[in-house]
């Protein structure tokens, strides 16, 4: 079973970029369907972006152009590269092991309940 711990996040303004890093410890890491969570203040948690095993790779339609995700098996370790940030990107960014294998962002949903510490992230004039 994969963790997770988050970094990256911070607040910047309109038209930044962040690049966030997620550690998994535990193995099978390249194994996975992996993706990238957030959570606004007030809503429903959303997944944002997810790669499969073979690297491919799935967005939300907001972030597509603007954001991109990547791994380094060797590291165990999973990158968002966000750029041209909107306020409505802010939230705290989280990743987790997507049960249903990065099929679209839209349905990615977590294997488990349990979360890493996650990154904030805010963007905002």
């Amino acid at each position: 079973q994969l963790q997770f711990v988050e970094s990256g996040g911070g607040s910047v303004q309109p038209g930044g970029s962040l690049r966030l890093s997620c550690v998994a410890s535990g193995s099978d890491f390249g194994y996975q369907a992996i993706g990238w969570f957030r959570q606004a203040p007030g809503k429903e948690r959303e997944g944002v972006s997810c790669f499969r095993s073979d690297a491919s790779t799935n967005y939300l339609d907001s972030v597509k152009g603007r954001f991109t995700i990547s791994r380094d098996t060797a590291k165990n370790t999973a990158y968002l590269q966000m750029n041209d940030l909107k306020p409505q990107d802010s939230g705290v960014y989280y990743c987790a092991i997507d049960r249903n294998f990065c099929y679209r962002a839209t349905s990615m949903t977590p294997r488990g309940s349990s979360w890493g510490p996650g990154t904030q992230v805010t963007v905002s004039s």
